[in-house]
């Protein structure tokens, strides 16, 4: 059974389906803390600060502040969920910012009982490389968004397998109409965010379960490898390796 859920972090919470959980969050009564790349992005969330709302800002292709905020949210009220929402779609920034910080979040946060990773439709075309040795987790150069999905994905399923007692899945929200994925998405901006949020707060027996990849509320089959053992162990020790902090 899930104790009672009552802080929640979202990342990515400046605009679209971030900004949108969150305020669902808070309008259902839970304690949120929201996040913003910037000072100036962190402006724009004063509605919801107004509403009790805490914040942290940092920029997740600085590895320095991904591990700045964890500390601080070690340093503070233990968090019960983390809905991992932070994303991008194309450039240097996809790799750091889509897998590399959700990979630090989830390392070194204490605490969080369930975790939900924004996964996409994308992560079909992602490619379980057999050696993950030539990726370019810095960002160096432009990422490709559907191995990222597909390495977040397995991320997901990893967490599950390796702590049973920490309720770990995957979301892929759709094509929603948000300022990633255009004014003319054709899925449904509501349904986008509610998933997310049912897996991090529902006593629900389905939003209890663990290693899933949701759609709509939906449980989908995900990527061959997402399952794969051998792959998620392979991305974990790269992912260990780059970062030098093992989950």
């Amino acid at each position: 059974m899930r104790h009672t859920t009552s802080r929640i972090l979202v990342t990515g919470s400046a605009d679209g389906l971030g900004r949108a959980a969150a305020h669902s969050l808070l309008s259902a009564g839970y304690e949120v803390v929201v996040h913003a790349r910037n000072p100036e992005r962190a402006t724009g969330l004063a509605p919801l600060l107004e509403r009790g709302a805490g914040i942290v800002v940092g920029d997740f292709t600085d590895r320095d502040a991904v591990r700045r905020i964890a500390a601080e949210m070690n340093g503070a009220k233990p968090l019960d969920a983390v809905i991992h929402n932070a994303g991008v779609w194309s450039g240097p920034a996809v790799m750091p910012v889509n897998i590399i910080a959700p990979y630090l979040r989830t390392a070194l946060l204490r605490g969080p009982r369930c975790l939900v990773y924004l996964s996409s439709g994308s992560h079909f075309d992602g490619h379980p490389y057999p050696s993950l040795a030539g990726i370019d987790w810095r960002g160096e150069h432009a990422g490709s968004y559907a191995d990222s999905k597909l390495f977040v994905t397995a991320l997901a399923a990893a967490v599950a397998r390796l702590r049973p007692g920490v309720l770990s899945n995957a979301v892929d929200p759709g094509w929603v109409p948000t300022r990633m994925g255009g004014p003319h998405a054709p899925d449904d901006l509501e349904l986008g965010h509610r998933t997310q949020e049912w897996l991090a707060t529902s006593e629900d027996s389905q939003a209890l379960t663990t290693g899933g990849y949701w759609y709509h509320r939906r449980l989908q089959p995900p990527h061959r490898a997402v399952h794969d053992r051998a792959f998620q162990d392979r991305l974990l020790h790269a992912l260990a390796d780059e970062t030098g902090v093992a989950i």
